[in-house]
């Protein structure tokens, strides 16, 4: 490394009109790196005798992946990368395959081309009524968004199956295809709605547009692919009913399994009712925080409404006459004053029931299961040992809970966890 300091033209301020640079040199590459006299950081390269191959792979980072890749994303990205590249790869190729098939039902017999010049029109003439349906379901989008980007690509699948089957009875064309569309329509907007989480699970260094803007990259590149090799196989191996078929069953099971792979990769930091209840429940166990990387991978995708015991059984998201009894509710108000939550539990029932305030943030959510948790605690004890009241419980746990906060909370800040809001799927 060689370091050079050039001093402004005005002796009398150093440090204001001062530029630095320096030179580092490995094996085969040297770089210039500088300061500008507006303060912009640049560098240049003075000298590359690497290999054609490793020019065209930096490149390759350089034009798909964030600025400072790896350094400048979460863990995980490269593999939701990897799986997103083949997801869209797999879904261009079956928009191919079922829009010749239901230009075949229309009494059309179009070439491969033609099927790949009008899958836009059909694909944006055809999914309004989807799309105005599945915009209502955006609060439920934004609590478990990983879990209705998989369900988004499940319809995308079924959609493109009824086009695919769509000549064996052209008589119902209309139905079959308007059909189809709907569930396309639909998964469309769950799709875009669920797009901005995943990437904001990424983003580490404020770099949200470059994250979007390089992902976008990656899928139009395996797009034009997929549609290049939908191409290809309607005019061989899937000229046929039975082709189409057996491909398209093929195309869209590596279609799901993509996409869920890509959502598990995803270390996604917003606060919802199942990634509370296990942060709460990896605590209890083991007296440490789980951050979003470690947890990603045990969420529960496709049913996440599963009650962890060692969290406290607990259920959140009901009204609140039907979860507590109008005889408590003065009661429970007066344990927990100035807390925007209410916990009911006892009366026979396995769970617990906590009602939020609709302004209630994770924080609120987080006292609120770590109560139930302790209380669910204290009377398996009691069970085991003696005999105390719900009421004593859930006392006795919430002057521990109070007393736990206090060092909980930053923890679980410095994770990289969002307590400013908590999403349980609701709209109020």
């Amino acid at each position: 490394m060689k370091m050079q300091k050039t001093m402004a033209q005005n002796p009398l301020s150093e440090d204001v009109g001062a530029s630095i640079s320096w030179i580092e040199t490995s094996d085969t590459v040297s770089r210039h790196f500088f300061f500008q006299p507006d303060g912009q950081f640049s560098v240049k390269v003075l000298d590359d005798s690497r290999p054609v191959v490793h020019k065209m792979a930096e490149s390759f980072v350089n034009k798909f992946f964030p600025s400072g890749f790896p350094y400048s994303v979460n863990e995980g990205y490269l593999r939701y990368t990897q799986f997103r590249a083949l997801q869209h790869f797999s879904s261009a190729a079956l928009s191919v395959l079922s829009t010749q098939s239901l230009l075949y039902a229309a009494g059309l017999r179009p070439t491969p081309a033609q099927a790949t010049a009008v899958s836009w029109i059909l694909k944006d003439g055809m999914q309004h009524m989807g799309k105005l349906i599945c915009s209502n379901l955006g609060a439920l989008m934004d609590a478990e968004p990983k879990r209705w980007r998989i369900l988004a690509d499940v319809l995308y699948d079924l959609g493109t199956g009824l086009e695919i089957v769509s000549p064996l009875c052209p008589q119902l064309f209309l139905e079959t295809a308007g059909l189809g569309n709907f569930a396309k329509g639909m998964a469309v907007v769950a799709a875009r709605a669920t797009r901005l989480p995943i990437y904001s699970s990424f983003a580490k260094e404020g770099n949200l547009s470059d994250l979007f803007a390089k992902g976008e990259a990656i899928s139009t590149v395996f797009n034009v692919l997929g549609l290049g090799a939908g191409i290809q196989l309607v005019s061989t191996v899937c000229s046929s009913m039975q082709g189409k078929m057996i491909v398209g069953s093929l195309l869209s099971v590596i279609h799901v399994y993509s996409v869920s792979e890509e959502m598990r990769a995803a270390p996604v930091n917003t606060l919802n009712p199942q990634r509370t209840a296990m942060i709460i429940e990896d605590f209890i166990k083991t007296g440490k925080v789980s951050s979003p990387v470690d947890l990603r991978y045990k969420e529960d995708l496709l049913f996440p409404g599963r009650l962890i015991k060692d969290a406290g059984n607990v259920k959140v998201g009901g009204d609140l006459h039907k979860a507590i009894k109008p005889s408590r509710l003065k009661e429970l108000k007066q344990m927990f004053p100035n807390e925007k939550f209410l916990l009911s539990c006892g009366d026979g029932k396995r769970w617990t029931d906590m009602v939020l305030e609709h302004n209630a943030t994770g924080e609120d959510a987080l006292r609120g299961w770590l109560v139930a948790a302790y209380s669910y605690a204290y009377a398996s004890n009691t069970e085991k040992n003696g005999s105390e009241s719900e009421w004593d419980h859930l006392q006795e746990a919430y002057q521990k809970m109070k007393v736990v906060m206090i060092t909980l909370l930053p923890q679980i800040q410095a994770k990289g966890w969002h307590t400013d809001r908590f999403l349980d799927g609701k709209e109020n």
